[in-house]
C-alpha cells in the first residue's frame, strides 16, 4: 500500500493544462443538516495549482440561534455568543475564495451551506465550481472502505487531530487533496468539476427533526446521527401524479401535464422551490433518470453527473432553468392532444 501511495503523490513531468489555477479547501460546521441551519465556523485552506498550501484562515461565526449538535462540534452558545456574525466575515471569507474551486468532502453539502448565508447576507459568493474529494476519489478507484474524510485520511497516512473542528478538517482534506491531485494529473483524468450558482430565490422553511430523549444543549437533534450527509437535500414525500406521461418534451412545444421532470446540478431559485411550482402546474418530478423522462432540467450540461451521462444515453431533451421557467408559464393540460 505504501508503494502505491507513493505512486499516488508523484508529481507528474507535464501537468494537464486545464487543470485550475488555484483551489479553497473548506469545511464548515454547522448548527445542523437542514436548510434553515446555519454556518458556526469555517475554515480555508488556500493551495496553489499544483495543490501546495499558500495560507490558511479560520473563524468562528454566530449563527445568532442554537448551535445544534454540540456534542459534535463542541461549539457551545457562550463560546459563539461574541463570534463575528456572517455578515461580517464574507468579505474576509469572500478574500479566501476568490478565483479558485471550492473543494470539499461533500461538497454539495458546504457550497449550498455557504451559498445560502450569503443570500442571507445579501451577497454573493465568488465561487464558480466547486469540485468534491469524494467524487475525486471515485474517479480514482482509491480502494477505501467508504467515503469518509478519515478514510481517505488514513489512505494517505493523514493524522486526523480534532474531528469535526473546520481547522483541522480543512487541514486533513488539504493534505489527502494533494496527491490525490497529483494523482490525477499523472493520469490525465478530468476533474469532476461542478458549476457553482448563488441563491437568489430561496426560503427557510424549516425540515422536521426528530426529538431526542436526552436534554441538554443541542436538544431537538436527535436525529442528528451522521454529520456528512449523503446528499445535502433531504428526501422529501411529494403526492403522485395524477396524469399520465404524455411522453417527452419537444422543442417549441409547451410542457403538458403528467411529463417527467428531472433536475441536476445547482440552480439560482432553490431545488425545492423549483419543483414545488412543477409539481403544481400538474408535471411529475422523477428523482432520477429514465427512458421514460421527459426533461432534464440544468445548468451545467458538461459537468459529466449520473443524470446528464443518463439523459446523453436516452436522448431525454435538455434545457437550462431560465428556459423551464419560461415553460412552466404554460404548460398544457393533460387532456389536450
Amino acid at each position: 500500500m505504501l508503494e502505491d501511495r507513493t505512486a499516488e503523490a508523484s508529481a507528474p513531468t507535464q501537468w494537464p493544462a486545464a487543470y485550475p489555477k488555484g483551489y479553497a479547501v473548506v469545511d464548515v460546521e454547522t448548527t445542523g443538516l437542514a436548510r434553515d441551519d446555519r454556518i458556526i465556523s469555517a475554515a480555508v485552506y488556500r493551495l496553489d495549482a499544483r495543490g501546495e498550501v499558500e495560507d490558511h484562515w479560520y473563524t468562528l461565526v454566530n449563527p445568532e440561534r442554537d448551535p445544534g449538535p454540540v456534542w459534535i462540534h463542541g461549539l457551545t452558545s457562550d463560546v459563539l455568543e461574541g463570534a463575528p456574525l456572517f455578515q461580517d466575515i464574507a468579505e474576509e471569507f469572500s478574500a479566501r475564495l476568490e478565483g479558485r474551486v471550492l473543494v470539499a468532502h461533500n461538497a454539495v453539502f458546504d457550497w449550498q451551506m455557504i451559498a445560502r448565508e450569503y443570500a442571507r447576507a445579501e451577497r454573493e459568493a465568488p465561487v464558480r465550481q466547486r469540485l468534491c474529494t469524494i467524487a475525486l476519489s471515485k474517479e480514482l478507484a482509491l480502494p477505501l472502505p467508504n467515503h469518509k474524510l478519515e478514510s481517505l485520511a488514513a489512505h494517505f497516512g493523514v493524522v486526523q487531530q480534532r474531528a469535526h473542528h473546520a481547522l483541522d478538517d480543512a487541514r486533513v482534506l488539504a493534505e489527502a487533496f494533494r496527491p490525490s491531485l497529483r494523482a490525477a494529473a499523472s493520469q490525465s483524468i478530468r476533474l469532476p468539476l461542478h458549476e457553482c450558482r448563488p441563491l437568489t430565490e430561496w426560503t427557510d422553511r424549516a425540515v422536521p427533526r426528530q426529538q431526542g430523549s436526552g436534554g441538554g444543549a443541542g436538544g431537538g437533534y436527535g436525529g442528528y446521527s451522521s454529520y456528512r450527509p449523503t446528499s445535502w437535500r433531504p428526501a422529501r414525500k411529494r403526492p403522485a401524479c395524477p396524469y399520465p406521461n404524455p411522453g417527452r418534451y419537444e422543442e417549441g412545444k409547451p410542457l403538458k401535464q403528467g411529463m417527467r421532470i428531472a433536475f441536476s446540478g445547482d440552480t439560482s431559485t432553490e431545488r425545492d422551490l423549483l419543483e414545488d411550482r412543477a409539481i403544481e402546474a400538474g408535471l411529475h418530478v422523477a428523482t432520477s433518470i429514465s427512458r421514460l423522462t421527459s426533461l432534464l432540467v440544468t445548468n451545467d450540461p458538461d459537468s459529466g453527473t449520473s443524470k446528464v451521462v443518463k439523459a446523453r444515453q436516452y436522448g431525454t431533451p435538455v434545457v437550462d432553468e431560465a428556459a423551464f421557467g419560461q415553460l412552466l408559464g404554460n404548460v398544457a393540460p393533460a387532456s389536450q392532444d
